[in-house]
């Protein structure tokens, strides 16, 4: 392992593998709906809301911030988990930075994604240092299947709090419950103690 990763609290465990899960060595493709298409000259990330300075940023303004690597395993809710998964891409916390910072009464993180996707996190689950949006996976670009050209990754979490097709983040002092979670799904998501759905 490079000594520069990042490497997931997670992976350190005893069990990698909370209850209820089974592993994989593949990547399994699940998403609802169909797969949007990705124009570089027009895709952009918006950060707003609570936040000291709001910006717009192009791919080519994302690919040139600098990057981080984090060695995390995943676990999708419906019950696969794959270890050993290598992310390259930009941490939140570079986010934070490029925005000024955060209000002081910001709390939570509706991250938005194309096709009107949308996940809910709290601040603290949004900036820990082993998550990151991600634009390589195992050492490849993530295709668009898989989420890119930009997904949220959240190591911690169940993987559908890691968001495909990440277009914006907004900083609210309020919690928005996202698609999944207004569907029936945990608001929260920790694979340890099976947050399943609500």
């Amino acid at each position: 392992m490079e000594s520069d990763v990042i490497i997931s609290p997670d992976t350190l465990r005893r069990n990698r593998v909370p209850p209820g899960q089974r592993l994989t060595d593949r990547w399994p493709v699940l998403h609802y709906g169909s797969v949007p298409r990705f124009d570089p000259a027009r895709w952009t990330l918006r950060l707003w809301g609570l936040v000291a300075m709001e910006k717009t940023l192009t791919y080519d303004d994302l690919s040139a911030l600098p990057r981080v690597k984090v060695f995390s395993d995943i676990h999708c809710v419906t019950t696969w988990s794959r270890l050993d998964n290598l992310w390259e891409g930009v941490s939140t916390s570079a986010l934070r930075d490029l925005a000024g910072g955060l209000l002081p009464e910001a709390r939570f993180v509706n991250v938005q994604a194309a096709g009107g996707w949308t996940t809910n996190l709290t601040v603290d689950d949004f900036f820990q240092p082993d998550v990151l949006l991600a634009m390589a996976h195992d050492g490849e670009a993530i295709d668009a299947p898989h989420g890119g050209p930009v997904r949220l990754v959240v190591p911690r979490l169940y993987f559908w709090k890691s968001a495909k097709w990440v277009t914006g983040v907004q900083f609210t002092h309020q919690d928005m419950p996202g698609f999944w979670e207004s569907r029936g799904y945990h608001n929260h998501g920790d694979p340890w103690t099976e947050e399943r759905y609500s």
